[in-house]
C-alpha cells in the first residue's frame, strides 16, 4: 500500500501504477486531482465511443463477502468498457467455506489476474489481504472501515454537479444518517478533509445513537475543516450545498429492536425538498429504503442516479491508473 504523491501528473500517475487502495488515507490532493481528471476523460469515452481497448488482455478479480449491486457491477463494466475480462468470486461458493484464508484466496487469484477488488464484512480485512499480495487489490468496502472508490466517485460527482458554481470549494456537505456504521460517509469525509480543497464545511446530521465516530472526526480536525452535529434535519438542510443521505444499516445492529427506534427519524420528502435550497444537490450511495421517497426522484435536484453511473467512470479511471493505461 503506497501513498499517491502529486508534485506533478507524471508522478501522481507513476505512484498510481500497481498499488492497491485501502484507504482514503493514501491519497494526496495531486493524486485526487488525477483521478477526477481522468474520470472526467473516461465520461467522455464513454459518451462519444462507448469505451476502449487500453485494458485487452487483462484480467479483473471481483471477490464479494457481502452483498453488492452498484459496486460489484460498475468495477465489472469498467473493465469491460476498457476491454478487459472478468472473473467473479461469490464466496459463499469458494474454497473460504473449506477453510482457506482470505489472504490464501488473494493470493490465488492474483495468479489469474492482474488487479482484484475486494468486498469484506470485517473491517480491517482487505488492508490486510492486500499485504499479503504483489499485484492491486481494491477496497470495495470492509466492514464499517472505508469505502475509498465510493469516496472518489462522490467527490467527482459533487465537483461535476457543482461546476456551475465554482465545485466544491467553499460549500457546505451535510451527511445524513447512520455515520456511525457507513463506510461511505467514513471515507468521504476523511477524503474531503485532505482534498486540498479550500473552505469545505462538513454538517453531521444523524440520531444521537448513532454519530460519526470521533476516530473521524479526529482526522477530520488535523486539517482543519470544519464541521458542526445536527439532530434537526430542517436546520442541517438551511444554506447547504450538499446532501449526502445514507440508510440506517440495519445489519449492522445487534437486534431489530435496536434499528427500529432509529430507521426512519430522517425521511428526504417533497416537504424537505421544500424549505431546502434551489441549488441543494441530493446524494446517496444506494441501496435506500426508506429514507428518500420516490417523489424526489424527480427534482432535479436529485443526483443519486446521476452518482451512480459515475462511479463507473471513476472506476474505469482507477483501473486504469492503477495497471498503467490512463494516458497521462
Amino acid at each position: 500500500m503506497s501513498a499517491f504523491p502529486c508534485n506533478s501528473l507524471t508522478e501522481a500517475s507513476a505512484s498510481w501504477l500497481g498499488s492497491s487502495l485501502v484507504s482514503v488515507r493514501q491519497l494526496s490532493p495531486g493524486g485526487l486531482r488525477l483521478l477526477l481528471s481522468v474520470s472526467s476523460e473516461m465520461k467522455q469515452l464513454v459518451r462519444l465511443h462507448g469505451g476502449d481497448a487500453r485494458l485487452q488482455h487483462r484480467v479483473l478479480s471481483n471477490v464479494f463477502y457481502e452483498a453488492s449491486t452498484r459496486t460489484s457491477c460498475s468495477f465489472q463494466a469498467a473493465m469491460l468498457r476498457l476491454g478487459g475480462r472478468v472473473v467473479c468470486v461469490d464466496a459463499a461458493h469458494s474454497s473460504a467455506k473449506k477453510g482457506e484464508t482470505l489472504a490464501d484466496t488473494l493470493r490465488c487469484l492474483e495468479c489469474y489476474a492482474d488487479v482484484s477488488v475486494l468486498r469484506h464484512p470485517v473491517t480491517g480485512a482487505v488492508g490486510e489481504a492486500a499485504g499479503a499480495t504483489v499485484k492491486p487489490v481494491l477496497n470495495a468496502g470492509d466492514g464499517t472501515g472505508e469505502h475509498p472508490s465510493q469516496a472518489l466517485l462522490d467527490v467527482f460527482t459533487m465537483e461535476d454537479e457543482l461546476a456551475a458554481r465554482g465545485g466544491l470549494r467553499g460549500k457546505t456537505v451535510v451527511l445524513l444518517g447512520d455515520l456511525k456504521h457507513g463506510r461511505t460517509v467514513h471515507s468521504l469525509a476523511k477524503l474531503l478533509a485532505r482534498s486540498g480543497i479550500e473552505d469545505v464545511r462538513l454538517r453531521f446530521c444523524s440520531p444521537t445513537q448513532l454519530p460519526m465516530p470521533q476516530e473521524v472526526r479526529d482526522e477530520v480536525a488535523e486539517f482543519g475543516l470544519p464541521m458542526e452535529d445536527f439532530t434537526d434535519l430542517k436546520e442541517a438542510v438551511a444554506g447547504a450545498d450538499v446532501l449526502y443521505v445514507t440508510r440506517v444499516q440495519k445489519e449492522r445492529f445487534e437486534s431489530e429492536a435496536l434499528y427500529d427506534e432509529v430507521k426512519d427519524l430522517y425521511i428526504v420528502d417533497k416537504a424537505i425538498m421544500d424549505v431546502s435550497p434551489e441549488t441543494m444537490v441530493v446524494m446517496h450511495p444506494l441501496p435506500r429504503v426508506n429514507e428518500i421517497a420516490t417523489e424526489v426522484d424527480a427534482d432535479p435536484r436529485a443526483a443519486y442516479f446521476r452518482q451512480m453511473e459515475n462511479g463507473m467512470f471513476v472506476r474505469m479511471a482507477l483501473l486504469a491508473l492503477v495497471l498503467g493505461k490512463s494516458g497521462v
